[in-house]
């Protein structure tokens, strides 16, 4: 099964409801809740920098009995430091993004600890995939 979401950046009303049917299609799908779990953390984060660092990205979820596929693609200003940028604390999210609440430098790092797999390619001035997979137990 695949599930297929338009995120727009800046749209926060929105923000969180592609994880929010993805938990839901899992459930329904009766994957492990670890999987579940593991997933959503990074279902949610990936969406969340889109919303907060992109002009509109795709979030996509690949769902099979034996793994779940985690796709986040965007066109924004990239990664200049992909190193750098998966270091916990590390963000470079506005103030007003960080006095929201947001933008703390955890998404990435909660990504890695959550995925079994992980891949991402930037190109600065053009965007960013991140591609992530959790295996279900």
């Amino acid at each position: 099964m695949q599930l297929k979401f338009q995120v727009k950046g800046m749209d926060f009303s929105r923000a969180g409801q592609a994880a929010t049917k993805i938990k839901k299609a899992l459930q329904l799908a009766g994957m492990d809740p670890a999987t579940i779990r593991k997933t959503i953390i990074i279902a949610y984060e990936a969406e969340m920098n889109i919303v907060i660092h992109a002009y509109h990205g795709t979030l996509t979820a690949n769902i099979t009995p034996h793994k779940v596929e985690i796709i986040a693609e965007d066109e924004g200003p990239g990664i200049p430091d992909i190193p750098l940028a998966m270091q916990e604390g590390y963000s470079t999210a506005p103030p007003h993004i960080r006095e929201m609440g947001f933008g703390a430098g955890m998404g990435l790092p909660n990504i890695k600890k959550s995925a079994d797999e992980l891949d991402i390619q930037s190109e600065v001035n053009k965007g960013t995939k991140l591609w992530a997979a959790v295996f279900n137990n």
